[in-house]
């Protein structure tokens, strides 16, 4: 299982800050875990289509859409943000 975490207009949009989820077999990284997140339809479809970005960490480090996940992990995504 992996508990995964949204933050700000993720959140908003989702409507949830957080879940945690069974990993399928198939399911070992976190371009196949966006597939997952997509199939469930809207909102989460529009989310995480690709036309605006999405950051990610594993266990609070910032990592890839490639990146390996594994039970136990936390995943959050993440709009890009800036600061002044």
């Amino acid at each position: 299982m992996v508990k995964i975490l949204y933050f700000a207009r993720l959140s908003e949009a989702l409507g949830i800050s957080s879940e945690e989820m069974e990993l399928s077999e198939n399911c070992n990284n976190i371009d196949s875990l966006v597939t997952l997140l997509r199939a469930r339809g809207e909102p989460f479809d529009s989310v995480f289509c690709g036309e605006t970005k999405v950051l990610v960490a594993i266990n609070q480090e910032m990592t890839d859409h490639e990146a390996a996940i594994k039970d136990g992990d936390e995943v959050a995504f993440f709009p890009p943000v800036t600061g002044g």
